[in-house]
């Protein structure tokens, strides 16, 4: 079993700031493909990021692309997402999930096959 706790939303202005963190604990998390996904009210839950257990291996969005970015510290089980240039249309819930994977540069890119889903994190851009 991995828990997963994310931390770091908020309220931001346009054009601001944020790093999400999710930490893992439970199991050894280096073994773990993670994504970060993110869900607005009435719409579906879509990938932002993903990012591969060894680190070397990484998706990001074409809506966050040079925007965002997904980095991992195994050594501290914790996944970052650096989220820049803020939009309004980035305000949502954001989950990060983990899946064990076999190769170090696999990425996981659907919600479905992720085993463990943190409890998510608000983030609010006003314009």
């Amino acid at each position: 079993q991995v828990q997963l706790v994310e931390s770091g939303g908020g309220l931001v202005q346009a054009g601001g700031s944020l790093r999400l963190s999710c930490a893992a604990s439970g199991r050894t998390f280096s073994s773990y493909a993670v994504g970060w996904f993110r869900q607005a009210p009435g719409k579906e839950r879509a990938v932002v990021a993903a990012i591969s257990w060894g680190g070397d291996n990484t998706y990001h969005a074409g809506s966050v692309k040079g925007r965002f970015t997904i980095s991992r510290d195994n050594a501290k089980n914790t996944v970052y997402l650096q989220m820049d240039s803020l939009k309004p249309e980035d305000t949502a819930v954001y989950y990060c999930a983990a899946k064990e994977t076999y190769f170090r540069a696999e990425l996981v890119y659907s919600g479905t096959r992720y085993d463990y889903w943190g409890q998510g994190t608000q983030v609010t851009v006003s314009s």
